[in-house]
């Protein structure tokens, strides 16, 4: 039996998605967002594009030159949202009301099999429910981003929320013992406080890191709240910024917390 949580997720991140958007004023819609040449706008653009294309929807030109675009991801993203720029805020929540509402429908009626069936996601081959679960994860970061740039913190709690907070976490192995690579031996822990709260620890055994129970001692530990755990697995902010602003406290070796804070934008 395939499970199914993440339609009503998916349901529940949308929704919030649409209240935020009904509060906003054009000039709040207008703001920039942690996603370089993203508006709070473009943001909400960007969701209906993606749901548009698993609706089977083709967008309706070649993404023009930009700067902010660097892949031919950037580009497929950049086809939908730059067409949208000249409506009003009002009309993208419309459409994106209008295309959400749908892709629920469609969700709900299929079948395990088409579930199962495996396909292109952003992480790779996927069964279809896996791909869904990412996409929960990113709409999720997308309302935060929208957030973080309003000042409106807020939809940090609930099984969507924890659903994209285990989705990004599960990359914290591959973070530490991959990409940062420290000597064998090596614990690192990463504390989340508040909503969302767990801890995260990874040793370092053979070349490979593995997640572990947390030590007593770690040769490091890191502590910080979910919002800014997810704008730093985004990408949206870095190392320096989140030191400097006290959002993030590191103790033990702390060349080594810069460093794994440093690689620790895992999306795609």
């Amino acid at each position: 039996m395939v499970d199914r949580a993440f339609i009503e997720q998916l349901a529940d991140v949308w929704n919030d998605l649409a209240e935020l958007g009904s509060t906003l004023s054009a000039e709040e819609w207008r703001l920039g967002t942690e996603c370089p040449g993203w508006t709070v706008q473009d943001q909400l653009a960007h969701i209906v594009g993606t749901e548009s294309i698993l609706l089977g929807r083709t967008a309706e030109g070649p993404a023009p030159d930009a700067a902010h675009v660097h892949n031919a991801i950037g580009e497929m993203n950049e086809a939908w949202i730059d067409p949208r720029r000249a409506r009003s805020g009002p009309e993208v929540l419309a459409e994106f009301e209008a295309v959400t509402t749908l892709r629920l429908d469609a969700l709900r009626q299929m079948d395990d099999q088409r579930l199962e069936t495996v396909g292109p996601s952003p992480i790779g081959d996927v069964p279809y429910a896996v791909f869904m679960n990412v996409r929960v994860m990113d709409c999720w970061v997308h309302d935060q981003d929208m957030r973080q740039a309003l000042g409106r913190p807020g939809a940090l709690e609930g099984p969507a929320a924890a659903a994209a907070t285990d989705r990004l976490a599960s990359s914290f192995g591959y973070v530490v013992g991959k990409r940062v690579a420290p000597p064998d031996g090596t614990t690192v822990v990463l504390t989340i406080a508040g909503p969302q709260a767990r801890t995260l620890a990874v040793r370092m055994a053979g070349g490979r890191g593995a997640d572990v129970a947390p030590p007593e001692v770690a040769t490091v530990e890191l502590t910080t709240d979910v919002a800014t755990f997810t704008r730093l697995s985004g990408g949206r902010v870095g190392a320096d910024a989140v030191l400097d602003r006290g959002l993030v406290t590191v103790e033990g070796d702390r060349d080594l917390g810069i460093r794994v804070l440093g690689a620790m934008n895992v999306m795609p």
